[in-house]
């Protein structure tokens, strides 16, 4: 069977080769038609598990036909089944700069949701990829599939024992749970994080309960500290973007100061412009 394909495969690249031939009666090469042939002799590799031979079949296809992000993708994802990740990065990510580029972020983020899949022998390599995914997911506002994501990126780390980057994703999980308003979700990841070594007690941990304790009593002001704090503020840029946004339930900027007895106008002034300077948001 994988003789045969393998055969196949061969006949498709003649073919190929012979599209992009000329002669007298034919001034210009059939791109077109080559790159099809081309993108059949992959399919025929890939499925005779000559994945080196498939990559390169696709990277043809892609080369006579510049606009096909999808060969290149494959072409990654048969560096992926060799095992070959930084080649299959490299592949992937370009595939995925092409589909932002042509307006379709959504084919990107799915591209890099599918090369995150794996064996536990690829762990290290694919969570990188699976990272990107969610926060693509989270730059298109696709939250409930971000928090998806993001829970399949923390399990890997928690597989490789990397452990402080399970308090991170924990963090930004909590965010995509709250501008969800999902509360219960939110507190279930803190609490679920406790069996983390190290996690209770952390600076990440004691930051979530206290925004979760303030988003809960709809104390602005807490919410603000925490949100705005260099941990949060200096996390990955579509997170730290969900931190400085987030507003508690019917909250509308900082809490005004109550004025101070006989009315004295200072105060009231500060607080005044407190909340003239966070107007509108700080994104």
């Amino acid at each position: 069977m994988a003789a045969q394909k393998i055969n196949e495969a061969h006949e498709h690249i003649a073919k190929a080769e012979k599209c992009l031939k000329t002669s007298l009666t034919k001034w210009k090469p059939d791109f077109d038609s080559a790159a099809s042939e081309y993108a059949k002799a992959a399919v025929c590799f890939k499925n005779a598990k000559q994945y080196e031979q498939a990559k390169d079949a696709y990277l043809k296809e892609a080369e006579y036909h510049t606009e096909n992000k999808t060969a290149i993708e494959q072409a990654g994802m048969m560096m992926k089944e060799q095992k070959k990740m930084p080649e299959a990065i490299q592949y992937i990510e370009k595939a995925c700069m092409m589909y932002m580029e042509n307006g379709t972020p959504d084919t990107a983020a799915m591209a890099l949701d599918r090369a995150g899949k794996s064996n536990e022998d690829r762990l290290r390599q694919a969570v990188e990829l699976l990272g990107k995914a969610s926060r693509l997911l989270v730059r298109l506002k696709r939250l409930d599939e971000a928090a998806v994501a993001l829970q399949k990126e923390k399990n890997m780390y928690k597989e490789i024992e990397n452990f402080s980057m399970c308090f991170k994703k924990t963090t930004a999980q909590v965010l995509i749970h709250l501008h969800r308003g999902d509360y219960v979700a939110a507190d279930k990841c803190v609490r679920e994080s406790y069996s983390l070594p190290g996690y209770s007690g952390s600076e990440d941990c004691v930051a979530m309960e206290t925004l979760l304790q303030g988003y809960d009593e709809q104390d602005e002001d807490q919410v603000y500290r925490v949100c705005n704090s260099p941990l949060l503020k200096y996390m990955d840029n579509d997170y730290a973007k969900l931190a400085i946004s987030l507003r508690v339930p019917g909250g509308g900027g900082k809490k005004k100061k109550a004025a101070a007895p006989g009315g004295a106008s200072g105060d009231t002034a500060a607080a005044d412009e407190d909340e003239d300077e966070y107007e509108g948001g700080l994104c």
